[in-house]
């Protein structure tokens, strides 16, 4: 079982790589450097007693290599992390260096990028017993590994004493969601086989923190559950929600696809409003509001039938408006866009590219 890359001073902060730094990776840097500010400046001098303390990991990242292939894409990682460039250095075209100097990498490249980049001289030998982090929609712990494995061997031939053809490193997959840019984000973490170790799984879900709330699935659940019984886990930790593994593909298209979904339906909204003499601005500003707050309602336990019922008054506008929906199938259509792009997310998990749409319901009607 592989924990934390190992130092003489265990407390020693560590070095994080990421690879393919884009919009996600910017915005978790920029969680965890802002974090991080935080920790190091003024504490206050009260606090809600009805909110659990963050148990913070023992150790933690404090500096970060920004790994990008084009100066465009450096340029945009230096301006959007310019109050942190003492922590972040950006480099380009240099992954198999930034992961050898680095205790965790986090692969936040596009999913069809990441035969090139693991595959590349040198990176399985790179990334031996390291926590490797990805955040690729749609690609799996076991793809990730035959990759690695795949390049492992390759570099092993011609070695005259019959070393290498594995890659041993840890994998964590994670699907953080778009709202994750304002660190409102979901994210699902999938559960490990065998389990992270503790201070291994605290860092992770610590991460994915920065950027809004976390749910982790079964085996991750289980460990934190063993370790609240015996008292050893913090409070923060003991309140995780748990899914079990096979649902990754569900909550890719939940999380991962659901705020096009949303957007959609909200894009709907505004439109019948303007049709019918709102301006734009005010109806954007209206719709996004009700959704936001009709969201952290359901948040706060309110259960979405019950939510509905409440405001359909008898003979009103609302329980017209939402036959309108009923009749139109808007609730079986939505549902089978989840189930459509589960669908999908299994597909492009199995490597299947170019085709894995339009092949569900064909003929159906």
């Amino acid at each position: 079982m592989l924990a934390l890359p190992s130092r003489p001073n265990e407390g020693e902060d560590l070095t994080m790589a990421v690879l393919g730094c884009g919009n996600m990776g910017i915005a978790i840097l920029s969680g965890i450097l802002s974090s991080i500010s935080a920790l190091s400046g003024p504490k206050p001098l009260q606090t809600d007693p009805s909110q659990p303390a963050e148990e913070i990991p023992s150790r933690l990242p404090t500096k970060f290599i920004a790994c990008v292939r084009r100066p465009e894409s450096a340029k945009k990682v230096k301006k959007a992390l310019w109050q942190h460039t003492s922590f972040v250095k950006v480099v380009q075209n240099e992954n198999v260096a930034a992961v050898s100097r680095s205790d965790v990498v986090l692969l936040s490249c596009k999913p069809s990028h990441i035969q090139s980049i693991l595959a590349q001289p040198g990176m399985a030998e790179a990334m031996e017993g390291k926590l490797l982090i990805s955040i690729a929609a749609g690609v799996t712990v076991e793809h990730i590994r035959a990759t690695l494995h795949e390049a492992a061997v390759a570099a092993a031939k011609g070695d005259v004493n019959g070393a290498g053809g594995d890659c041993d490193c840890r994998i964590v997959r994670a699907l953080p969601n778009t709202a994750s840019l304002i660190r409102e984000g979901m994210t699902v973490i999938a559960d490990s086989e065998p389990a992270l170790p503790p201070q291994t799984n605290a860092l992770v879900t610590w991460i994915f923190r920065r950027i809004g709330d976390v749910v982790v699935s079964l085996a991750l659940g289980s460990l934190l559950i063993a370790a609240w019984k015996s008292y050893r886990t913090p409070l923060a930790y003991r309140m995780t929600q748990y899914l079990p593994t096979h649902q990754m593909d569900a909550s890719t298209a939940l999380i991962g696809s659901g705020p096009a979904f949303f957007s959609l339906v909200l894009e709907a909204a505004i439109d019948g409003a303007v049709a019918m003499g709102l301006p734009r601005a005010h109806a954007t500003r209206m719709a996004a509001q009700s959704m936001h707050g009709t969201a952290s309602l359901v948040l706060d336990g309110e259960h979405p039938a019950l939510l509905r019922d409440k405001v359909s008054t008898p003979g009103g506008c609302t329980i017209g408006g939402l036959l309108v929906l009923e009749e139109g199938g808007v609730r079986g259509t939505v549902s089978r866009a989840v189930r459509e792009a589960a669908c999908v997310a299994a597909e492009l998990g199995r490597g299947k590219g170019a085709g894995v749409n339009g092949t569900r319901f064909v003929g159906r009607p």
